[in-house]
């Protein structure tokens, strides 16, 4: 009994360890007026990337409003701004870095539509390159946003 409670517990507490950063809500714009539910805004979040310790991501989307929107039903927009800085003295690195990895992933729809946030790695220039997109299982956007984060040249970005 007592292993199994040790096994129950262990499982309860892996979600919390694999589940990527959620974002935080800087604030939002009301951009159109609903009679029910929340107004249509752009809403802008700040995401911190979890293997880059120094480097923070901006990212404004639309929300959609009206009672759909306020119960979390209606499928936002394709469309996303994305804006990285460094906001720490210096950047620094947990482990490597893949060259390419999806950092980020939030639901926009109920079903199939995510916004994504990818952080690509430009060895040669030294620079860490971050775009937005959102894909959607059979339909997704060509709609996209890219920024770019320079590491100081006597950081060198380990690469997996």
């Amino acid at each position: 009994m007592r292993k199994l409670s040790c096994l129950a517990a262990i499982a309860l507490s892996l979600p919390a360890v694999v589940l990527p950063a959620a974002a935080q809500e800087l604030g939002d714009v009301s951009t159109a007026f609903r009679w029910l539910g929340k107004n249509d805004r752009i809403a802008v979040e700040a995401y911190d990337d979890p293997k880059v310790a120094g480097v923070t991501c901006y990212v404004s989307r639309a929300r959609t409003g009206g009672v759909k929107g306020t119960v979390g039903l209606a499928e936002d927009k394709a469309e996303a701004s994305i804006a990285c800085r460094q906001v720490a003295p210096s950047i620094s690195f947990k482990g490597t870095v893949p060259v390419q990895e999806d950092v980020f992933s939030e639901r926009m729809s109920i079903l199939f539509k995510r916004l994504h946030i990818v952080r690509l790695v430009d060895v040669k220039r030294n620079t860490l390159v971050y775009l937005t997109y959102s894909d959607k299982l059979i339909d997704g956007s060509p709609m996209n946003a890219i920024t770019a984060v320079p590491v100081s040249t006597s950081t060198p970005i380990p690469v997996k």
